[in-house]
């Protein structure tokens, strides 16, 4: 790789592929607007990094930070079930629309590779288990069907232009330096900043809904596999560890690891919220060679460590 662009750099997930774009000594260029990405999560490495600060939305400043790319990381989007059922336009706007300005800035200038950020909200509330890519998709909320329909714009890419991309669909990504406040926080960090303060976590509905929880550095490795694998096509493959947990459980392994005994409170169930999640990872071992090497007993040992140092 030459040079790279991180779209949503500043972010949970993006700051750490820069991270690790940087460690192997690459090229890297970040595209962010700040509007959920943070300032602090490049701190430490601004001054190895160029910086485009504006949005994927506006197609000028996509085609400014496309310049001389090789490869495209595209994580920049409008994330969380409950903020697209309240605003969708804005979601598809971001996710749907901004994935195209940068389809098409990627085709213009030639890149090699572009690797999507696709979501494990495309499978919806299915009962079928483990979750396939080859399952028909039955997205239940406006960000599944954004994110969705970004995957086909890069298929489509792969067959029309011949841009190779790959979609890895992330299920409930959790770690370091995720954000634990506002209103659409991730489960996980979410949990463990209320009960380091001893505050009972809010569990919607009745905590047995499960997720295959995917701790951040097996997301990085995929990133880095799916930038380097042979040539693909706008494969679809899952990126998690193959393995669920409730809600009920996560609260208790928090305590335990905590040394606690911090009950939560129940909500009302969220519409767009779907039952249970497991992956099927033998398309993304066959095509990527990704495994998990973090499950996640151990992911959120390593998660809890760093809130503590950085909460509290």
């Amino acid at each position: 790789m030459s040079l790279c662009l991180v779209t949503g750099g500043a972010g949970f997930i993006g700051s750490h592929i820069v991270r690790r774009l940087l460690e192997q000594g690459r090229s890297v260029r970040v595209l962010d607007d700040f509007s959920t990405g943070k300032r602090q999560n490049l701190a430490e490495v601004a001054a190895q990094i160029e910086l485009v600060e504006g949005s994927i939305c506006d197609p000028a400043t996509v085609a400014q930070a496309m310049r001389g790319v090789e490869v495209v990381f595209h994580l920049a989007a409008r994330a969380s079930v409950p903020r697209s059922v309240a605003e969708p336009r804005p979601c598809n706007e971001i996710n749907v629309t901004g994935t195209l300005n940068l389809l098409i800035a990627a085709r213009d200038v030639g890149a090699r590779r572009f690797v999507y950020s696709a979501s494990s909200s495309a499978y919806g509330d299915t009962p079928v288990m483990p979750k396939k890519p080859d399952m028909r998709p039955q997205p239940l909320s406006p960000y599944a069907v954004s994110k969705l329909a970004a995957e086909h714009y890069c298929t489509c890419w792969s067959h029309v232009y011949g841009l190779q991309t790959a979609c890895l669909r992330y299920f409930n990504v959790f770690g370091p330096r995720q954000d634990p406040h506002g209103a659409y926080a991730a489960v996980i960090p979410a949990f463990v900043s209320r009960m380091l303060k001893g505050q009972p976590p809010v569990v919607y509905g009745d905590g047995e809904q499960s997720r295959d929880f995917c701790f951040i550095e097996n997301v990085v490795n995929a990133n880095m596999l799916a930038a380097e694998a042979p040539e693909l096509h706008g494969e679809v493959v899952n990126i998690a560890c193959g393995e669920r947990t409730t809600l009920n459980a996560i609260v208790k392994d928090i305590n335990t690891l905590l040394g606690t005994n911090v009950q939560p409170k129940y909500e009302p169930a969220r519409a767009g919220d779907v039952r249970h999640s497991l992956a099927d990872l033998s398309d993304a071992k066959r095509v990527l060679g990704y495994e998990p090497k973090i499950m996640f007993s151990e992911g959120l040992r390593r998660s809890i460590d760093w809130y503590r140092a950085n909460l509290t």
